[in-house]
């Protein structure tokens, strides 16, 4: 059951921060450490050992690690080959592949549409502007577990081929083989050598990503970021993962670039007593099945709508194949708040600072206004965030945790980087030399004032 809370019980359970310093590591996790290290250690320490192993024994390491945690056969190809790529998108029904290219369509036209410009000026004394270059070589990791997501695939590779990207790695976790029995009758896509979901492999060849590694895991992260035999390095890596995943994003980052350190999905949606109870109730279940530790939170000032919801809720997860987490997410993360109206719903959210706001309300427009913080606005219940998820356009890929405060959804400018341009003509170096001199006296540094003096000298 999907509690009701008051704004003060809510500040201090669901509505409440935890720092991912402070996250619990849950006892399952620690025995299954203990079990693969053969000590008790935490979470932190048993990453580290995996990216030092890796970066020290290439291969060799990842193989091991990759047999130790995952299902990986000692003989199978660490990179996917190119025929089982196009074999997954020949294989795939019509329906589906007339979805994902839908998707993919809309993606590249919206990010077509995001302004990526180099740009210079000669009102400063000769040149100064700065130049775009894409980043050479990009990892994406893209999950693989209870819900392999081929559309994370588009929603970053795509971003990032229209930022001009030129290497795009895929790396995903293999999965047990299939049995006869299990596979569809119509799909001649065999899952060894590569291991790989095959929507997933099909999604990488819609979009043209040839490179791909069926690894994942520490393991994965140390890959792409040290390199190995097998799988060279990358400039920067994005994508969302289980907490192993996130904990090595942080502890490679300053050997390689990384896009933010994903924590599990959130939602919020502040309606109003003209919402539908069945639509909010199906928004909010919709992200609670992604995992034990999602969030769904509806702010309503309306008690009414608030019961509704609640009863909804409690009716549509009776015939969701994933109750077994939604029973877990609900009561864990997530409830309904009543709030005084809808401008204390607006400061609940911005203190909370959301993945996802959904605005179930008469006049979402008019409360936009009042937002300052969320990953993705989705205004109206005609715009509900599984469009998000999947077609809508925008990346899915958006900051968690509280990040939305300072932080920004995937775009083409986490794929670029920026180098300033500094050309001045003669007159403007004779004119602000002795201003760097003087500066650079006052800090101690008799080098630089000297070397802007001599510039200066030569010009008498």
């Amino acid at each position: 059951m999907l509690k009701i809370y008051d704004v003060s019980e809510a500040q201090k359970t669901i509505l409440k921060r935890i720092p991912p310093d402070e996250t619990a590591v849950t006892p399952v996790v620690l025995d299954r450490i203990a079990a693969t290290f053969g000590e008790r250690i935490n979470a932190e320490e048993a990453v580290r050992r995996i990216l030092r192993d890796v970066r020290t024994r290439g291969d060799a390491a990842l193989r091991e690690w990759s047999a130790k945690l995952d299902v990986f056969p000692a003989d199978a190809p660490i990179r996917v080959p190119a025929e089982a790529l196009a074999a997954a998108l020949e294989a795939l029904d019509p329906e589906t592949r007339e979805a994902l290219e839908v998707a993919a369509e809309r993606i590249r036209e919206f990010y077509r549409r995001q302004p990526l410009s180099s740009w210079f000026t000669n009102d400063l004394g000769g040149t100064l502007g700065q130049f775009i270059r894409p980043i050479q070589r990009v990892g994406l990791y893209t999950p693989g577990g209870t819900a392999p997501l081929p559309s994370t695939v588009l929603m970053s590779a795509i971003p990032a081929q229209v930022a001009g990207v030129k290497d795009i790695v895929i790396v995903t976790p293999p999965q047990r083989p299939m049995t006869n029995d299990e596979r569809p009758s119509d799909s001649s896509v065999l899952r060894p050598p590569s291991l790989v979901n095959e929507v997933i492999l099909a999604a990488c060849a819609l979009c043209g990503v040839t490179e791909v590694y069926a690894i994942g895991g520490a393991q994965a992260i140390a890959a792409i970021a040290y390199g190995t035999e097998s799988v060279p390095a990358v400039d920067k890596i994005f994508g969302p993962g289980n907490l192993f995943v996130t904990l090595a994003k942080r502890q490679v980052f300053g050997a390689v670039g990384i896009d933010g350190l994903a924590g599990p999905t959130e939602t919020v949606v502040i309606a109003d007593e003209n919402a539908k109870p069945a639509w909010v109730a199906a928004d909010l279940l919709a992200q609670a099945e992604h995992d034990v530790l999602a969030s769904a939170i509806l702010l309503t000032p309306s008690r009414k709508l608030a019961e509704a919801v609640q009863v909804e809720v409690g009716r549509q997860m009776e015939t969701l194949p994933r109750a077994d987490i939604l029973a877990q997410s609900l009561p864990g993360q997530s409830g309904i708040v009543i709030t005084k109206d809808l401008d204390q719903a607006a400061a609940l959210n911005n203190a909370y600072a959301p993945e996802h706001l959904c605005l179930a309300v008469a006049d979402p427009w008019a409360l936009s206004e009042k937002i300052s913080n969320a990953g993705g606005i989705f205004m109206g219940e005609h715009s509900f965030e599984v469009l998000g998820d999947y077609v809508a356009g925008p990346s899915h890929v958006m900051p968690t945790g509280g990040s939305a405060r300072f932080a920004s959804p995937l775009n083409v400018w986490d794929f670029v980087h920026i180098i300033s341009l500094i050309a001045l003509n003669p007159a403007t170096t004779t004119q602000i030399a002795p201003l760097a001199a003087r500066i650079a006296r006052t800090e101690g540094l008799e080098g630089h004032a000297r070397s802007a003096d001599y510039r200066v000298e030569s010009e008498k």
